[in-house]
Formats: C-alpha cells, sequence, structure tokens
C-alpha cells in the first residue's frame, strides 16, 4: 500500500535522472518534496499519503534503523570498523525515514527547513553555549 515513499532512492522521481552526476548532498529538502510527491503520483500512492499513514511508515522505518544498532554497543564515529555494506544499509534506512518525513511534512503543510531553522534559534537562546571564563 505504497510501500517505501521514493523506494529508498531520493534520486527516483521519474525526472529522467537530469541531476545523475549531481553530488547528492547537495539536493535541497523542497527538491526531495517535490520528487517525492512526483513519485507518489506517478503511482497513484498519493490517497495512501495520510498523516497518520506517513507517522507510522516513518515509525517502521527507524525500527528497521534502530535493529542496525541493535546488538553493536557503542560505535566510534564514523564507523570505522564497519564493512561497506552495513555502511550502505544504514544509509538506505536513514534515507527512507528522511524521506517519510519530507513527505510527511509535506502533507501536513509544514515547511521543513523552516521549521528546522526557527528551531535551532529557539534551541540556541534555550541552550547557550557556557561563558567564556578569564584565565
Amino acid at each position: 500500500m505504497g510501500g517505501e515513499v521514493a523506494g529508498g532512492n531520493p534520486g527516483s522521481g521519474g525526472d529522467g535522472e537530469e541531476n545523475n552526476n549531481r553530488n547528492i548532498a547537495e539536493i535541497s529538502l523542497k527538491e526531495l518534496s517535490r520528487k517525492l510527491e512526483e513519485f507518489a503520483k506517478e503511482r497513484d500512492w498519493e490517497k495512501y499519503h495520510s498523516p497518520r499513514n506517513l507517522l507510522l511508515a516513518m515509525v517502521g522505518e527507524v525500527g528497521e534503523l534502530s535493529e542496525i544498532f541493535q546488538w553493536k554497543g557503542e560505535v566510534a564515529k564514523g564507523l570505522p570498523n564497519w564493512e561497506e555494506s552495513d555502511k550502505e544499509h544504514l544509509g538506505e534506512e536513514l534515507s527512507d525515514v528522511l524521506l517519510y518525513l519530507i513527505r510527511l511534512a509535506d502533507i501536513c503543510g509544514i515547511d521543513l527547513g523552516d521549521a528546522a531553522t526557527k528551531k535551532l534559534v529557539k534551541n540556541a537562546v534555550k541552550y547557550p553555549p557556557p561563558p567564556i571564563l578569564d584565565q
């Protein structure tokens, strides 16, 4: 019933992959949102993309993400002891969560980039850096 929001691949979306050589890290949230909307329309999945359904699907993906770390204990930054295939799997699950989050925000009429920026400002006020002590 709608499967992956965009097949787990932010590059898919029916636009002929015109940006195939583009560094994927440079893609904006708005571009991902557009690709996800297009992807859902092409498959007639929009009827399944209610806020509730998207949230529950995202929670399921968070569960899959959690399974990757479940019995590993603490892991070092950068995952230096992980196999490349494990890192690739992690990237796929992180992408699934991100894509569902973007789609959920879009369906709810939330500009995720704007909301995140405002939240960072709010957190900076709520949690100011410690004062610098003169020595």
